[in-house]
């Protein structure tokens, strides 16, 4: 409060401060802004993508588990493309579509292998996961790095500030307050790029594994229907 008061006393305000700061300081909060930035645009596009994803979804599995004849359903992809299940679909489909065109001719209609289904189901749900992660490296970085950011930040005010004591001598308050309070934006902008960093990412980190339970529900629901139909 009293560094505060100090400030207020000198006509010193907060975009003073970032304003008439040393380079080194403009360069750390400069990159800080740029971090809390990115991870607001990051944070913003996976909120939609998974928002809209959650409504395809539940529009797709109605269809599919309505549908009678999957060639139907697969002509309907491109209504889909924004779920998940679409990428197993498709990768299954095409896989039993491979096993029935495979028998003889006349031959009943019939799945020689469910192992070559469960593994393209598989490298499917290992492709969307892969997707639907992406840009989360993106805010784990940022939640982990924006913090020591802030600290290099808060060291060299405290650097600069010990400096100004060592050019004129003088050690009050008045001599030490730009500087420091240089040290505590660079802390507080750490601070403000890394905590919605990192609870957006723990955050998405739920929504995925909740995610990862729906893609392996309907791989098994898909292997039931085709042991069921083609076996």
């Amino acid at each position: 409060m009293l560094l505060v008061a100090m400030m207020e006393g000198q006509g010193v305000n907060l975009w003073e401060v970032v304003l008439h700061g040393g380079h080194v300081a403009k360069i750390v909060m400069l990159l800080l802004g740029l971090f809390s930035i990115l991870s607001w645009v990051v944070i913003l596009q996976k909120t939609l993508l998974l928002g809209r994803s959650g409504k395809v979804t539940e529009k797709f599995r109605s269809a599919f588990r309505h549908s009678t004849d999957w060639r139907d359903l697969k002509q309907a992809a491109t209504s889909f493309t924004l779920s998940p299940l679409l990428g197993l679909f498709s990768a299954g489909y095409t896989e039993v579509t491979y096993q029935l065109r495979a028998n003889p001719a006349g031959g009943k209609a019939q799945i020689k292998s469910m192992e070559a289904v469960e593994r393209s189901l598989q490298r499917a749900s290992v492709v969307e996961m892969g997707r639907m992660e992406k840009g989360l490296g993106i805010l784990a970085t940022i939640a982990a790095v924006s913090p020591f950011v802030g600290l290099f930040g808060t060291v060299w005010g405290i650097i600069d500030a010990f400096r100004g004591i060592g050019a004129t001598g003088n050690a009050s308050l008045a001599t030490v307050a730009i500087p420091i309070s240089e040290a505590l934006v660079a802390t507080a902008l750490g601070l403000v790029a890394a905590i919605p960093a990192l609870m957006a990412y723990n955050f998405f980190q739920g929504q995925l594994k909740q995610w990862q339970t729906e893609l392996d529900d309907f791989a098994l629901e898909f292997i039931s229907l085709s042991e069921r139909n083609f076996t």
